[in-house]
């Protein structure tokens, strides 16, 4: 009895280790993940803590009150799921703003860095288009100055020794 018990149990665990991830989100999370690599941050273990990162027709889109973007979090607060508003679909710019933006929440520890302005992480964006525009430099700021890059720049710093 108590081998089923552990069995049963252990399935149940290994069967929480899978996450849901729409299939049009998949490239830019991809790419998010390729950008982790290059700045050697670690992704694995928070991508298994989420449930789904999904396209939603429930976030609001109206004036005055458009989500295009959240993330979802349990009893405990700790992230469960990353959700993209269908209508930022509508523009491929507009979709890896977003889509980078609530990836950086959970992946990056983000918090939002300013209420108006022309950053990945601001509250309201000025303009996507003008973030997609200047695409390289906007990544390079969101990376390296994470709270994630930041801590293991401070556990592990870089130091370089000149022979002169």
């Amino acid at each position: 009895m108590f081998f089923l018990l552990t069995v049963f149990g252990l399935a149940a665990v290994f069967s929480q280790k899978s996450v849901d991830i729409d299939g049009r989100l998949q490239p830019i999370l991809n790419d998010f993940f390729e950008v982790c690599k290059k700045y050697d941050i670690d992704y694995h273990e928070k991508l298994f803590q989420l449930r789904n990162i999904d396209v939603s027709n429930s976030l609001p889109l109206e004036e005055g009150n458009t989500v295009l973007g959240m993330v979802t979090r349990d009893a405990d607060g700790e992230v469960e799921n990353i959700l993209i508003n269908w209508a930022a679909m509508l523009d491929p710019a507009i979709l890896k703003v977003v889509a980078f933006h609530e990836f950086a929440h959970h992946f990056l520890d983000y918090k939002h860095t300013c209420q108006e302005c022309n950053e990945i992480m601001a509250v309201v964006n000025v303009s996507y288009f003008d973030i997609a525009n200047d695409w390289e430099n906007q990544v390079t700021h969101l990376f390296t100055t994470s709270p994630v890059y930041l801590a293991k720049e401070k556990r592990d710093p870089v130091v370089s020794i000149s022979m002169e």
